[in-house]
């Protein structure tokens, strides 16, 4: 029997649909694509008041535009990532574009049991700018990489220099936690 999710999930389309409900008895809304209107964000506010929403759209540009349209519209939903290498075909025949329709069951899993949520207790955010320039985010040779690890150690996608600060405090990530995700990545 199907694992039952009771939110609805925001894909980009059919075929993430039919890979979720491969495994998953779920109910999707899907924004074909990058073209998210108001009426799209109007249908996912009443989806979000009646069922509760999960966004969890592909871990490419398109994929974190329509997250953060959703996010700056409803900042209550919730938000589930796969990382890009979760996300990649795996066939040569099934093109090259990543997507939630390529993920295996274990991955969708792990992502959709680490749902985030936008946080709101700012006074409780311990991160600047200074601390994100100290950890090597910001201006640095290898600040990319970085910045990747630690949004797919985190599970909140990847956020460019000027994002980063802004989408750690959305979801209420600590100095803490920061630093021992990348205890790994300075070990590696």
């Amino acid at each position: 029997m199907k694992e039952k999710i009771s939110q609805v999930i925001v894909v980009e389309g059919r075929d993430d649909t039919a890979n979720l409900k491969r495994y998953f008895d779920v109910e999707t809304y899907e924004t074909r694509g990058s073209a998210i209107n108001d009426q799209d964000i109007e249908r996912i506010q009443r989806l979000h008041q009646r069922h509760g929403v999960i966004v969890f759209t592909d871990p490419d540009f398109n994929g974190e535009r329509i997250r953060r349209m959703i996010m700056t519209a409803i900042p209550t939903v919730q938000h589930a990532f796969l990382k890009r290498d979760e996300a990649v075909p795996k066939s040569k025949t099934k093109g090259r574009s990543l997507g939630i329709e390529h993920a295996s069951y274990e991955d969708l899993k792990t992502a959709l049991a680490q749902v985030t949520e936008q946080f709101e207790h700012e006074s409780q955010f311990d991160i600047s700018r200074s601390d994100l320039i100290r950890l090597g985010f910001l201006a640095g040779a290898d600040s990319r990489k970085r910045r990747e690890y630690l949004g797919e150690a985190l599970r909140i996608g990847y956020s460019n220099g000027k994002q980063l600060l802004k989408r750690l405090e959305l979801f209420g990530v600590t100095l803490a936690e920061v630093e021992e995700a990348m205890k790994s990545y300075e070990n590696s």
